[in-house]
């Protein structure tokens, strides 16, 4: 009988709460800020050198058909004012464009589409300052390059 009232006078333990203190979790915030500052500028890097790279690829091509339309018309470049359809249409020895096809202008197109500068957005071609135009082309040399920013300019 004593027993009895023994057990009838202590109460029932609940099983303690598991859960995460106030410092654990500011423990596991803080790991995962320091990581996020690792990783974060990693991605933008790579961002950067994927647009450099589209760049140059574009300007190597562009580059070599501007030399293979120079040679096919007698060492001149296309104008300015007509580049995109020197470029990107067939065209006679004189640098003269018709659609692609046209009897009498058997050479191009070297271009199906003038490339965007990865940097900006444009496909825009001008002889004027950094950051006028997608692209910066001198006819009477035949220089095309960047000219979204003094960085890519010396591309």
């Amino acid at each position: 009988m004593q027993q009895l009232a023994l057990t009838a006078a202590r109460k029932p333990r609940k099983a303690p709460r598991r859960a995460f203190t106030l410092v654990e979790i500011l423990i596991v915030v803080t790991i995962l800020g320091i990581l996020a500052a690792i990783v974060v500028p990693q991605f933008v890097s790579a961002n950067s050198e994927s647009r450099d790279s589209a760049m140059l690829m574009n300007l190597s091509r562009i580059r070599t058909q501007l030399q293979i339309y120079q040679s096919q018309h007698n060492g001149d470049w296309p104008t300015l004012a007509n580049f995109s359809a020197q470029m990107t249409t067939s065209s006679n020895i004189q640098g003269a464009t018709a659609a692609v096809g046209t009897s009498g202008y058997p050479l191009g197109p070297y271009l199906q589409t003038i490339p965007i500068n990865p940097w900006i957005p444009s496909n825009s071609i001008a002889t004027t300052g950094v950051g006028t135009s997608g692209w910066y082309y001198n006819e009477a040399t035949g220089d095309f390059r960047p000219n979204d920013s003094a960085r890519t300019n010396g591309f």
